[in-house]
């Protein structure tokens, strides 16, 4: 007879589940080393080779200087401050609002014609009238904020909604459930993932208004600062900016993210 031959024990660790999402995890952070490394060189290279930007020391250099003097800290909170309250504002009423719509037909034909209508105005092209009709204070500001962080938001909720399954929902209610108890324990988990993703949307909208409506009207954070930079012709302080807001921005996004995988660890990913 025959012995059965026996696989070696490292075949059945790779196919173990857990060993391969964390191999997947080292992959993915090994690139995006590699990645953020190979960036800073290319930005370097094109500086070296006369092409008009800054080198990474020079926007280093200026960064130390800006934040030995206030200015950076400054600029940094201000911007924070502004895009934290817009955002945080527009998506605590962006989800109910979403859920209304879902989950009621009155509400959906109410909101929706206005919802849909906004969308297609620029929360942008909303900065001078917010300025005219709200002054030049920190209002029109956050209010273009929580505009581009609620159109972002509402329509993923909604969709959200839209979107569960509706075998869940009558499997609910042969069993039992009522509307209430159908809402808290089907609709709103399955929406979560929509949620969360309108939301992350919603934050690179958030970043992307309070820049502009700075440059417009204010008289500290980091999108007034690249405007007074622009005019000197200070690169490296447009640079440092920029850098400040992509990295903050990729932070956030980061929680948001690891926020999402904690609260949707049910679903398949890839």
């Amino acid at each position: 007879m025959s012995k059965a031959v026996k696989k070696p024990a490292k075949d059945s660790q790779m196919r173990d589940p857990k060993v391969e999402e964390a191999r997947k995890k080292r992959l993915l952070l090994t690139l995006n080393i590699v990645s953020v490394i190979g960036g800073i060189g290319m930005w370097w290279a094109l500086a070296k080779l006369g092409i008009n930007l800054p080198t990474p020391m020079e926007v280093a250099q200026r960064f130390g200087s800006m934040l030995s003097n206030g200015i950076w800290l400054s600029d940094t909170l201000a911007s924070l401050a502004r895009v934290l309250t817009g955002f945080a504002l527009g998506t605590t009423l962006a989800i109910p609002v979403g859920f209304l719509m879902g989950w009621y037909v009155p509400a959906r034909g109410l909101f929706e014609p206005w919802i849909q209508f906004f969308r297609t105005v620029p929360p942008l092209a909303i900065i001078p009238l917010a300025i005219v009709l709200m002054g030049i204070g920190e209002q029109p500001k956050i209010f273009v904020i929580f505009l581009a962080a609620f159109l972002s938001c509402v329509i993923s909720t909604f969709q959200g909604v839209i979107n569960v399954d509706k075998t869940l929902i009558n499997a609910a209610r042969v069993l039992g459930a009522g509307d209430g108890r159908i809402f808290a324990k089907v609709v709103v988990p399955a929406s979560t993932p929509f949620i969360l993703v309108g939301m992350r949307v919603g934050l690179g909208s958030a970043w992307a208004t309070v820049v502009a409506a700075e440059l417009i009207a204010a008289s500290v954070g980091l999108g007034y600062r690249m405007q007074n930079a622009q005019i000197y012709y200070d690169m490296p302080t447009i640079f440092v900016s920029l850098v400040t807001i992509g990295v903050f921005g990729l932070i956030m996004d980061r929680i948001l993210l690891f926020t999402e995988n904690k609260l949707t660890g049910w679903q398949e990913r890839m």
